[in-house]
């Protein structure tokens, strides 16, 4: 059985989750370019504007419409500003399983948008979607990513060994892989009781595997 997401928004107190529009490219690109988005993620560097439209207008569409998942812009309330992305991958339908990712932008960490993004994504799934299970993972050395998945209420359920790449810049620019681990996360419907009078203050990443 394969289900396909809905196009829609998602409101907090201070966020709107929302999809993705070719008027968040400079924004994207420029968030994507960051030192730690390309420590913690797959994301290519340089990650330029005409890879951020690829995926705002074809790739995203594509997942969502396949019911592979889905990719949602996370912008502030009162300003419009994109803070962040929320990503929904490798979607199990008949399970109602899906795993969880998400980047913050380097000038919106530090407010909590992550636990904030991801909570209310959660929320929706467990409630309106009726899943029951949401997987992230984070890697080893991530201990920002580690605040947001425990404040969320989600339960580490284990250590894959040597399964996650990240990547260390030299001081001539260029990167290189470093193998670690993942640690492997999961939220259920009852995970989340209490979880909103919790939320992170720490904003981290989730390790992407799937890029335009």
């Amino acid at each position: 059985m394969t289900g396909t997401f809905p196009n829609i928004s998602i409101s907090t107190e201070r966020l709107v989750l929302r999809p993705l529009d070719e008027d968040d490219v400079p924004a994207l690109a420029e968030m994507m370019n960051d030192e730690q988005v390309g420590a913690w993620t797959d994301v290519p560097q340089p990650y330029g504007e005409e890879q951020a439209h690829g995926w705002v207008t074809q790739y995203a569409p594509t997942e969502r419409e396949a019911g592979r998942g889905i990719t949602f812009a996370v912008t502030e309330f009162l300003t419009q500003r994109l803070v962040g992305i929320v990503q929904l991958t490798k979607t199990n339908w008949h399970v109602r399983s899906t795993e969880l990712s998400y980047i913050i932008a380097p000038w919106a960490r530090g407010e909590g948008y992550a636990s904030e993004a991801t909570l209310a994504t959660a929320q929706w799934l467990f409630t309106d979607q009726k899943f029951e299970r949401i997987e992230l993972r984070t890697a080893a050395d991530n201990t920002a990513s580690q605040q947001v998945a425990q404040k969320i209420g989600c339960i580490s359920e284990g250590v894959l060994r040597g399964a996650c790449i990240a990547h260390v810049r030299a001081d001539d620019g260029t990167w290189s892989d470093v193998r670690t681990d993942f640690i492997v996360w999961s939220l259920l419907p009852e995970d989340l009781d209490g979880a909103g009078g919790q939320l992170a203050d720490t904003d981290g990443f989730t390790t992407y595997s799937d890029w335009n």
